[in-house]
């Protein structure tokens, strides 16, 4: 059974998949394997931000997002799954900071 999203005509079904494993603690094999999987059992919408994994040494952020473009791109399923994501850390700083610093702190 699928929801209207919001006041949107997007419909989606009630499980949403957090993608922030991908391209980190789960390789290309795993990642594309979870994703198949997902879709084939009815999943409509992955979650993901650039800043998932940019903490960790040797990456930058924006590795799921890699990964599931690279997923999508291979799977041919783009018109199958819409992408949640978020806004307001700087991925430059390893997710730690918002973008717009508080009144009367620095950034």
């Amino acid at each position: 059974m699928k929801t209207r999203l919001g006041s949107s005509d997007l419909q989606i079904a009630p499980l949403v998949l957090g993608g922030n494993v991908f391209g980190w603690t789960a390789d290309r094999d795993a990642s594309f394997a979870v994703l198949d999987a997902f879709v084939a059992g009815g999943g409509t919408m992955i979650d993901t931000a650039d800043v998932y994994s940019a903490w960790v040494p040797g990456h930058k952020g924006g590795e799921s997002e890699t990964m599931i473009g690279e997923w999508l791109k291979a799977s041919g399923k783009r018109d199958a799954v819409l992408i949640a994501t978020k806004v307001g850390m700087l991925p430059g700083d390893g997710g730690k900071m918002p973008l717009t610093p508080r009144v009367g702190q620095g950034p």
